[in-house]
């Protein structure tokens, strides 16, 4: 009796004969856990408020025009001894606390961020040395606003793949480094934050498909004014820009078709939901955000944009995190989360809330 497999021949297009090469071993493949969910979350943003009026003077605004623009109030922003790092490890041992696990159990450590403070080595790998994950895998994500949901994508296949048991996911930003006080088009949207997420095994789907993707055609919407090399020759220090219409525009009627993609593809629709959490880049972009998907007038919002302020990959896990403070009873519902910006890049999914 033979038994048939579905393992190609390893054998196949070898010579045969004394000359023939040994024939090569079947290679084995990690198997991981069939559904996987976020097991929870931390948050830590800047200490310090900063409002609108602190803001106004050197970009000649005010705070009426910032707040209708924006909806911003006041955003957060760390203080000088206060790095990114800082505050993913205090977000990130809140999230291992609530999720219930150890560090050491670790397999990936994963930072999304755009203002590590060196090119490298990565602000993961000494997150991962601070938390005491060690050795567990550990790299930083450049998606910038999208970050976030890449990690939650890439801690997806970790676990499914049987690459780690859990994934640490964090998106930590120190956007006040990288800002022109005098600029007009977004120094007055950024805040200064961490949101950890753990991301482990679970008996049912807590991690719908994700929907990501990029638009070169338009790189230099959101933009570093020069290069380090320019600097080192005698430039002015590199600062962040916008071209605020076009990004606006982008956000507004591509990213929906994006969202509804993301609804699609985990087999719901707006009304099942219980919370929506968009990246935090503009209130009007938010609102425009719910009306164009038709999300239902209970589903909860996530508006941490109005006292933290645009803290890129940090938004979403930061808004998700107040929401669940905030109204308790959404845990264990869906949530709709999308992230959107620099590159242009974009990624969507539907998860269980912790």
């Amino acid at each position: 009796m033979t038994i048939e497999t579905d393992l190609p021949d390893a054998t196949a297009g070898l010579p045969s004969g004394p000359a023939a090469a040994p024939a090569l071993p079947v290679l084995q493949q990690q198997r991981g856990h069939a559904f996987t969910r976020i097991l929870g979350i931390g948050a830590a943003r800047g200490e310090n408020a900063v409002p609108n009026e602190d803001l106004v003077g050197p970009i000649d605004s005010s705070d009426e025009w910032i707040r209708q623009r924006t909806g911003i109030v006041t955003r957060a922003r760390a203080g000088a001894d206060v790095g990114a790092v800082d505050l993913a490890e205090a977000a990130s041992r809140e999230a291992l606390a609530k999720a219930g696990i150890t560090a050491d159990q670790l397999g990936v450590v994963l930072i999304s961020t755009v203002t590590n403070t060196v090119a490298t080595p990565s602000m993961a790998s000494l997150l991962a040395e601070r938390i005491g994950a060690t050795p567990a895998a550990a790299y930083d994500i450049s998606a910038a606003c999208a970050g976030y949901a890449y990690g939650i994508a890439q801690a997806d296949s970790f676990v499914k793949s049987g690459v780690a048991d859990y994934v640490l996911v964090v998106g930590a930003e120190k956007l006040s480094d990288i800002v022109d006080p005098t600029d007009r088009s977004i120094s007055f949207l950024l805040g200064d934050g961490a949101g950890a997420a753990v991301v482990g095994p679970s008996d049912t789907p807590g991690i719908a498909p994700t929907v990501w993707g990029s638009d070169g055609s338009k790189w230099d919407a959101i933009r570093m004014t020069s290069t380090f090399s320019e600097w080192r020759s005698g430039g002015e220090q590199p600062t962040i820009r916008q071209e605020g219409q076009t990004v606006f525009r982008w956000a507004v009627w591509e990213m929906v078709k994006v969202a509804q993609r993301a609804l699609d593809a985990a087999g719901v629709t707006a009304d099942q939901l219980a919370a929506f959490v968009p990246h935090q880049a503009n209130m009007r972009i938010i609102d425009e955000f719910a009306k164009q998907l038709g999300i239902p007038e209970r589903v909860v919002i996530g508006r941490d944009i109005t006292t933290t302020g645009n803290t890129s990959a940090a938004s979403i896990p930061l808004a998700t995190h107040r929401l669940l403070e905030e109204h308790p009873d959404l845990h264990g519902g869906l949530a709709l989360q999308i992230g959107f910006g620099a590159g242009l890049v974009f990624g969507a999914q539907v998860v269980v809330l912790p």
